[in-house]
Protein backbone atom coordinates (compact mmCIF):
# COMPACT_ATOMS: atom_id res chain seq x y z
CA UNK A 1 0.00 0.00 0.00
CA UNK A 2 1.42 3.17 -0.97
CA UNK A 3 2.01 5.94 2.30
CA UNK A 4 0.11 9.35 1.67
CA UNK A 5 2.27 12.02 1.16
CA UNK A 6 1.37 13.63 4.49
CA UNK A 7 2.08 11.10 6.62
CA UNK A 8 6.02 10.58 5.03
CA UNK A 9 9.05 11.98 7.65
CA UNK A 10 9.77 15.09 5.33
CA UNK A 11 11.73 17.89 6.14
CA UNK A 12 10.47 21.46 5.99
CA UNK A 13 12.19 24.14 3.78
CA UNK A 14 12.16 27.80 4.44
CA UNK A 15 12.37 28.42 0.49
CA UNK A 16 10.90 31.96 0.87
CA UNK A 17 12.90 33.32 3.37
CA UNK A 18 15.74 35.53 1.18
CA UNK A 19 18.47 34.00 2.79
CA UNK A 20 17.29 30.78 1.56
CA UNK A 21 18.04 32.14 -1.77
CA UNK A 22 21.61 32.64 -1.42
CA UNK A 23 22.58 29.37 -0.81
CA UNK A 24 20.39 26.82 -0.94
CA UNK A 25 22.37 23.41 -1.12
CA UNK A 26 23.07 22.60 2.43
CA UNK A 27 18.89 22.55 3.13
CA UNK A 28 18.58 20.39 0.22
CA UNK A 29 21.70 18.26 1.38
CA UNK A 30 19.34 17.54 4.43
CA UNK A 31 16.11 17.03 2.91
CA UNK A 32 18.02 14.48 0.62
CA UNK A 33 18.86 12.94 4.21
CA UNK A 34 15.11 12.36 4.98
CA UNK A 35 13.68 11.47 1.60
CA UNK A 36 15.78 11.15 -1.53
CA UNK A 37 13.27 13.44 -3.88
CA UNK A 38 10.64 14.97 -1.84
CA UNK A 39 10.49 17.87 0.87
CA UNK A 40 7.95 20.09 2.51
CA UNK A 41 6.83 23.71 1.98
CA UNK A 42 4.72 26.31 3.79
CA UNK A 43 1.85 25.75 0.77
CA UNK A 44 2.52 22.37 -0.28
CA UNK A 45 5.44 19.73 -1.29
CA UNK A 46 8.66 19.89 -3.02
CA UNK A 47 9.44 17.57 -5.50
CA UNK A 48 13.23 17.98 -6.14
CA UNK A 49 14.37 14.39 -7.20
CA UNK A 50 15.65 14.49 -10.86
CA UNK A 51 13.84 11.68 -12.24
CA UNK A 52 11.26 11.81 -10.46
CA UNK A 53 10.69 15.37 -11.63
CA UNK A 54 11.32 13.78 -15.17
CA UNK A 55 8.32 11.41 -14.29
CA UNK A 56 6.08 13.18 -13.00
CA UNK A 57 5.97 16.96 -14.92
CA UNK A 58 4.83 14.69 -18.30
CA UNK A 59 1.48 13.93 -16.29
CA UNK A 60 -0.25 16.27 -18.11
CA UNK A 61 -4.04 14.47 -17.37
CA UNK A 62 -2.85 14.24 -13.45
CA UNK A 63 -1.30 17.44 -13.39
CA UNK A 64 -2.30 20.75 -13.75
CA UNK A 65 0.28 24.14 -13.43
CA UNK A 66 -1.10 25.76 -9.94
CA UNK A 67 -1.56 29.38 -11.17
CA UNK A 68 -5.06 29.47 -9.39
CA UNK A 69 -2.99 28.49 -6.21
CA UNK A 70 -0.78 31.12 -6.79
CA UNK A 71 -3.54 33.90 -7.70
CA UNK A 72 -5.13 33.17 -4.60
CA UNK A 73 -2.07 32.85 -2.26
CA UNK A 74 -1.16 36.61 -4.03
CA UNK A 75 -4.71 38.21 -3.14
CA UNK A 76 -5.09 38.35 -7.22
CA UNK A 77 -8.56 36.59 -7.81
CA UNK A 78 -10.72 38.71 -9.72
CA UNK A 79 -7.95 41.32 -10.41
CA UNK A 80 -6.61 41.99 -13.68
CA UNK A 81 -3.26 40.91 -12.71
CA UNK A 82 -4.55 37.67 -11.59
CA UNK A 83 -7.11 36.93 -14.82
CA UNK A 84 -4.32 37.95 -17.00
CA UNK A 85 -2.12 35.00 -14.85
CA UNK A 86 -5.05 32.83 -15.53
CA UNK A 87 -5.28 33.28 -18.89
CA UNK A 88 -1.28 32.26 -19.99
CA UNK A 89 -0.54 29.57 -22.33
CA UNK A 90 1.56 27.74 -19.33
CA UNK A 91 -2.55 28.27 -17.53
CA UNK A 92 -4.51 26.40 -20.12
CA UNK A 93 -4.98 22.88 -20.71
CA UNK A 94 -6.35 20.77 -23.44
CA UNK A 95 -7.53 21.83 -26.80
CA UNK A 96 -7.61 25.37 -25.31
CA UNK A 97 -3.71 25.20 -24.36
CA UNK A 98 -3.26 23.67 -28.05
CA UNK A 99 -5.10 26.65 -29.82
CA UNK A 100 -3.00 29.37 -28.12
CA UNK A 101 0.30 27.25 -27.94
CA UNK A 102 -0.13 26.68 -32.12
CA UNK A 103 -0.44 30.29 -32.70
CA UNK A 104 2.77 31.04 -31.35
CA UNK A 105 4.54 27.69 -32.36
CA UNK A 106 5.58 28.75 -35.74
CA UNK A 107 8.05 31.52 -35.10
CA UNK A 108 10.15 29.30 -32.33
CA UNK A 109 11.14 26.43 -34.82
CA UNK A 110 15.07 25.91 -34.59
CA UNK A 111 15.06 26.54 -38.41
CA UNK A 112 13.45 29.63 -37.92
CA UNK A 113 15.42 31.29 -34.90
CA UNK A 114 18.74 30.31 -36.89
CA UNK A 115 17.69 32.31 -39.28
CA UNK A 116 18.17 35.22 -36.68
CA UNK A 117 21.28 34.86 -36.01
CA UNK A 118 22.94 38.10 -37.23
CA UNK A 119 20.53 39.37 -35.21
CA UNK A 120 21.47 37.94 -32.44
CA UNK A 121 25.05 39.12 -32.83
CA UNK A 122 24.48 42.48 -33.70
CA UNK A 123 22.50 42.99 -30.16
CA UNK A 124 24.78 41.67 -28.17
CA UNK A 125 27.55 43.51 -29.93
CA UNK A 126 25.81 46.95 -29.51
CA UNK A 127 25.56 46.24 -26.11
CA UNK A 128 29.28 45.03 -25.29
CA UNK A 129 30.23 48.61 -27.92
CA UNK A 130 28.56 50.45 -24.50
CA UNK A 131 29.50 48.16 -21.74
CA UNK A 132 32.91 46.53 -22.60
CA UNK A 133 34.99 49.98 -22.68
CA UNK A 134 34.07 50.25 -18.39
CA UNK A 135 36.30 47.83 -17.16
CA UNK A 136 33.72 46.93 -14.63
CA UNK A 137 30.07 46.85 -13.92
CA UNK A 138 27.28 44.37 -12.58
CA UNK A 139 27.11 41.73 -14.81
CA UNK A 140 23.07 41.14 -13.98
CA UNK A 141 22.59 44.81 -15.24
CA UNK A 142 24.41 44.13 -17.78
CA UNK A 143 22.81 40.62 -18.86
CA UNK A 144 19.35 42.35 -18.22
CA UNK A 145 19.65 44.13 -21.11
CA UNK A 146 20.50 41.59 -23.69
CA UNK A 147 17.33 39.10 -23.82
CA UNK A 148 15.14 41.98 -24.03
CA UNK A 149 16.93 43.75 -26.17
CA UNK A 150 16.94 40.43 -28.86
CA UNK A 151 13.20 40.29 -28.05
CA UNK A 152 12.16 44.22 -29.40
CA UNK A 153 14.34 42.75 -32.45
CA UNK A 154 12.84 39.93 -32.58
CA UNK A 155 9.05 41.73 -32.96
CA UNK A 156 10.21 45.07 -34.18
CA UNK A 157 9.84 47.54 -31.17
CA UNK A 158 11.73 50.57 -30.30
CA UNK A 159 15.04 49.96 -27.94
CA UNK A 160 13.80 53.35 -26.72
CA UNK A 161 10.68 51.56 -24.57
CA UNK A 162 13.77 49.19 -22.92
CA UNK A 163 14.20 50.97 -19.44
CA UNK A 164 10.20 50.79 -18.40
CA UNK A 165 9.53 47.25 -20.07
CA UNK A 166 12.87 46.24 -18.20
CA UNK A 167 10.90 47.32 -14.85
CA UNK A 168 7.73 45.72 -15.45
CA UNK A 169 9.79 42.49 -16.79
CA UNK A 170 11.41 42.51 -13.51
CA UNK A 171 8.44 42.59 -11.37
CA UNK A 172 6.94 40.20 -13.32
CA UNK A 173 9.51 37.70 -12.92
CA UNK A 174 8.23 37.80 -8.92
CA UNK A 175 4.67 36.22 -9.71
CA UNK A 176 5.96 33.35 -8.37
CA UNK A 177 7.64 34.16 -5.32
CA UNK A 178 4.17 33.70 -3.19
CA UNK A 179 4.95 37.30 -1.87
CA UNK A 180 1.26 39.21 -1.21
CA UNK A 181 3.10 41.92 -0.72
CA UNK A 182 4.18 42.84 -3.83
CA UNK A 183 0.71 42.56 -5.45
CA UNK A 184 0.49 46.55 -6.42
CA UNK A 185 3.70 46.60 -8.56
CA UNK A 186 2.10 43.04 -10.23
CA UNK A 187 -0.97 45.48 -11.16
CA UNK A 188 0.80 48.37 -12.59
CA UNK A 189 3.23 46.40 -14.17
CA UNK A 190 0.43 44.29 -15.76
CA UNK A 191 -1.20 47.48 -16.79
CA UNK A 192 1.82 49.34 -18.58
CA UNK A 193 2.54 45.88 -20.36
CA UNK A 194 -1.15 45.60 -21.62
CA UNK A 195 -0.56 49.09 -22.83
CA UNK A 196 2.90 48.69 -24.20
CA UNK A 197 1.56 45.57 -26.53
CA UNK A 198 -1.57 46.87 -27.59
CA UNK A 199 -0.17 49.88 -29.08
CA UNK A 200 2.83 47.35 -30.54
CA UNK A 201 -0.29 45.58 -32.32
CA UNK A 202 -2.16 48.73 -33.69
CA UNK A 203 0.83 50.22 -35.12
CA UNK A 204 1.86 46.82 -36.70
CA UNK A 205 -1.26 46.41 -38.47
CA UNK A 206 -1.89 49.92 -39.19
CA UNK A 207 1.52 50.45 -41.07
CA UNK A 208 0.25 47.94 -43.89
CA UNK A 209 3.49 45.93 -44.17
CA UNK A 210 4.02 42.47 -43.21
CA UNK A 211 7.31 41.02 -41.38
CA UNK A 212 9.05 38.22 -40.99
CA UNK A 213 8.82 38.36 -36.98
CA UNK A 214 6.88 37.19 -34.06
CA UNK A 215 4.56 39.71 -33.93
CA UNK A 216 3.45 39.41 -37.16
CA UNK A 217 2.39 35.71 -36.42
CA UNK A 218 0.45 37.44 -33.72
CA UNK A 219 -1.20 39.68 -35.53
CA UNK A 220 -2.12 37.06 -38.38
CA UNK A 221 -3.53 34.98 -35.64
CA UNK A 222 -5.74 37.72 -34.79
CA UNK A 223 -7.19 38.65 -38.05
CA UNK A 224 -7.56 34.66 -38.92
CA UNK A 225 -9.69 34.90 -35.52
CA UNK A 226 -7.51 31.99 -33.63
CA UNK A 227 -6.72 34.75 -30.66
CA UNK A 228 -8.84 37.94 -29.57
CA UNK A 229 -7.02 41.42 -29.26
CA UNK A 230 -6.50 40.58 -25.59
CA UNK A 231 -5.26 37.49 -25.62
CA UNK A 232 -2.55 38.18 -28.11
CA UNK A 233 -1.38 41.71 -25.79
CA UNK A 234 -1.21 38.73 -22.93
CA UNK A 235 1.07 36.31 -24.81
CA UNK A 236 3.20 39.10 -25.72
CA UNK A 237 3.66 40.09 -22.51
CA UNK A 238 4.25 36.65 -21.43
CA UNK A 239 6.64 35.71 -24.15
CA UNK A 240 8.44 38.72 -23.07
CA UNK A 241 8.92 38.04 -19.67
CA UNK A 242 9.38 34.06 -20.07
CA UNK A 243 11.99 35.06 -22.53
CA UNK A 244 13.79 37.97 -20.41
CA UNK A 245 14.25 36.34 -16.50
CA UNK A 246 15.15 33.18 -17.13
CA UNK A 247 17.32 33.82 -19.92
CA UNK A 248 19.44 36.78 -17.80
CA UNK A 249 19.56 35.00 -15.19
CA UNK A 250 20.68 31.60 -16.67
CA UNK A 251 23.46 33.75 -18.12
CA UNK A 252 24.40 35.64 -15.14
CA UNK A 253 24.29 32.04 -13.35
CA UNK A 254 26.85 30.37 -16.30
CA UNK A 255 28.83 33.31 -16.42
CA UNK A 256 29.58 32.92 -12.31
CA UNK A 257 30.53 29.60 -12.46
CA UNK A 258 32.83 30.40 -15.11
CA UNK A 259 34.32 33.24 -13.57
CA UNK A 260 35.30 30.74 -11.09
CA UNK A 261 37.43 28.69 -13.57
CA UNK A 262 39.33 31.51 -15.95
CA UNK A 263 40.73 28.73 -17.85
CA UNK A 264 36.80 28.29 -19.10
CA UNK A 265 36.24 31.37 -19.86
CA UNK A 266 39.37 32.08 -22.07
CA UNK A 267 37.83 28.94 -23.93
CA UNK A 268 34.78 30.26 -24.50
CA UNK A 269 36.43 33.36 -26.13
CA UNK A 270 37.91 31.10 -28.75
CA UNK A 271 35.60 28.22 -29.21
CA UNK A 272 31.97 28.80 -30.32
CA UNK A 273 31.34 24.93 -30.07
CA UNK A 274 32.68 24.83 -26.45
CA UNK A 275 29.96 27.66 -25.61
CA UNK A 276 26.97 25.02 -26.08
CA UNK A 277 28.92 22.68 -23.68
CA UNK A 278 29.29 25.95 -21.21
CA UNK A 279 25.39 26.98 -21.34
CA UNK A 280 24.31 22.75 -21.32
CA UNK A 281 26.48 22.02 -17.86
CA UNK A 282 24.99 25.52 -16.48
CA UNK A 283 21.52 24.82 -17.23
CA UNK A 284 22.11 21.76 -15.62
CA UNK A 285 23.81 23.19 -12.81
CA UNK A 286 21.26 25.95 -11.85
CA UNK A 287 18.67 27.17 -13.66
CA UNK A 288 16.01 29.58 -12.73
CA UNK A 289 12.26 27.90 -13.22
CA UNK A 290 10.99 26.54 -10.21
CA UNK A 291 6.63 25.85 -11.93
CA UNK A 292 3.92 24.65 -9.58
CA UNK A 293 1.37 22.37 -10.40
CA UNK A 294 -1.81 20.94 -8.61
CA UNK A 295 -2.72 17.20 -8.38
CA UNK A 296 -5.77 16.51 -10.67
CA UNK A 297 -6.30 13.31 -9.49
CA UNK A 298 -5.06 10.57 -6.86
CA UNK A 299 -1.46 9.83 -8.37
CA UNK A 300 0.25 7.07 -6.85
CA UNK A 301 3.99 7.34 -7.66
CA UNK A 302 6.65 5.32 -5.91
CA UNK A 303 5.01 4.01 -2.95
CA UNK A 304 3.73 7.33 -2.43
CA UNK A 305 0.27 8.89 -2.55
CA UNK A 306 -0.30 12.42 -3.84
CA UNK A 307 -3.71 13.04 -2.90
CA UNK A 308 -5.84 15.08 -5.37
CA UNK A 309 -5.60 19.18 -4.75
CA UNK A 310 -2.14 18.41 -3.56
CA UNK A 311 0.06 21.84 -4.24
CA UNK A 312 3.98 20.54 -5.71
CA UNK A 313 6.55 22.58 -6.44
CA UNK A 314 8.93 20.92 -9.57
CA UNK A 315 12.60 22.38 -8.44
CA UNK A 316 13.66 22.34 -12.03
CA UNK A 317 16.52 24.59 -10.81
CA UNK A 318 18.12 22.33 -8.46
CA UNK A 319 17.17 18.72 -10.86
CA UNK A 320 20.31 18.64 -11.49
CA UNK A 321 22.24 18.10 -8.33
CA UNK A 322 20.52 15.26 -7.62
CA UNK A 323 23.82 12.88 -6.60
CA UNK A 324 21.58 9.56 -7.34
CA UNK A 325 21.65 11.23 -11.47
CA UNK A 326 25.04 13.15 -11.80
CA UNK A 327 28.48 12.30 -10.30
CA UNK A 328 29.80 15.21 -7.67
CA UNK A 329 26.92 17.40 -9.12
CA UNK A 330 28.09 20.95 -7.75
CA UNK A 331 30.96 20.36 -10.15
CA UNK A 332 31.01 22.63 -13.17
CA UNK A 333 32.42 20.50 -15.72
CA UNK A 334 31.30 21.12 -19.68
CA UNK A 335 31.60 18.24 -21.55
CA UNK A 336 29.67 16.20 -18.76
CA UNK A 337 27.96 13.30 -19.63
CA UNK A 338 24.47 13.15 -19.86
CA UNK A 339 24.64 16.96 -19.18
CA UNK A 340 21.73 17.62 -21.73
CA UNK A 341 19.60 15.59 -19.56
CA UNK A 342 18.76 18.36 -17.39
CA UNK A 343 15.51 19.87 -17.10
CA UNK A 344 15.70 23.12 -16.93
CA UNK A 345 13.24 23.79 -20.15
CA UNK A 346 10.83 21.30 -18.35
CA UNK A 347 9.01 17.71 -20.25
CA UNK A 348 5.63 17.37 -21.03
CA UNK A 349 2.48 19.49 -22.85
CA UNK A 350 4.24 22.71 -21.35
CA UNK A 351 7.53 22.28 -22.14
CA UNK A 352 9.39 25.61 -22.54
CA UNK A 353 8.01 26.84 -26.16
CA UNK A 354 11.31 29.07 -26.65
CA UNK A 355 13.80 26.89 -25.40
CA UNK A 356 15.57 26.89 -29.09
CA UNK A 357 16.07 30.83 -28.82
CA UNK A 358 17.30 30.58 -25.09
CA UNK A 359 19.63 28.26 -25.95
CA UNK A 360 20.79 30.03 -29.15
CA UNK A 361 20.80 33.76 -27.78
CA UNK A 362 22.82 32.44 -24.37
CA UNK A 363 25.42 30.21 -26.97
CA UNK A 364 26.17 33.04 -29.15
CA UNK A 365 25.75 35.78 -26.39
CA UNK A 366 28.19 33.84 -23.96
CA UNK A 367 30.85 33.77 -26.88
CA UNK A 368 30.91 37.11 -27.76
CA UNK A 369 31.12 38.86 -23.96
CA UNK A 370 34.05 36.09 -23.59
CA UNK A 371 35.79 37.91 -26.17
CA UNK A 372 35.34 41.23 -25.11
CA UNK A 373 35.38 40.87 -21.45
CA UNK A 374 39.58 39.46 -20.44
CA UNK A 375 40.37 38.08 -17.57
CA UNK A 376 37.16 38.99 -15.33
CA UNK A 377 36.90 38.65 -11.74
CA UNK A 378 34.36 38.96 -9.11
CA UNK A 379 34.73 42.58 -7.42
CA UNK A 380 32.40 42.71 -5.05
CA UNK A 381 29.31 41.33 -3.11
CA UNK A 382 27.23 38.62 -5.17
CA UNK A 383 23.94 38.56 -3.83
CA UNK A 384 20.79 36.07 -5.12
CA UNK A 385 16.99 36.61 -5.36
CA UNK A 386 14.60 34.69 -3.82
CA UNK A 387 14.14 30.71 -4.44
CA UNK A 388 10.88 30.34 -5.87
CA UNK A 389 9.57 31.67 -8.96
CA UNK A 390 12.45 32.99 -11.11
CA UNK A 391 15.81 32.12 -9.16
CA UNK A 392 19.35 33.87 -10.08
CA UNK A 393 21.65 36.65 -9.16
CA UNK A 394 20.76 40.10 -7.81
CA UNK A 395 24.40 41.65 -8.59
CA UNK A 396 27.06 40.17 -9.66
CA UNK A 397 29.72 42.65 -9.76
CA UNK A 398 32.57 42.05 -11.97
CA UNK A 399 36.31 43.81 -13.33
CA UNK A 400 37.99 42.93 -16.03
CA UNK A 401 40.28 44.24 -18.91
CA UNK A 402 38.40 45.36 -22.02
CA UNK A 403 39.20 44.06 -25.39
Amino acid sequence: MPTAINELDLMELPIEDRAFGADPEPGFAQARACHPWLAKFTHGYLVHGHHEIRDLIQMDDKLHIATGDVVEIMGATGKPWGDFMMNLVISKRGEEHRRVRDALKPFFKPRRIAGHVELIRAVVSELLDDWGPKGEFDFTEFASNFPVAVMFGLIGADLADLPKIKWALEVQGLSYSLDPSLLPQMEDAHAMMMEFTSDLVNKRRGSGQEQDDLLQELVWAEDAGILTHQEVCEQLFFLFAAGYDTTKNQLSMTSHLLFQQPELWERCARDREFCTLAIEEGLRHSSPSSPPRIALDDIEYKDVLIPKGTHLMFLLNISGRDPRTFDNPMEYRPGREYAKHHLAFGKGAHICLGLHLARFQMEEGLHLIAQRLKDPKIAGEVTWRRFPGVWGLETLPIRFTPA
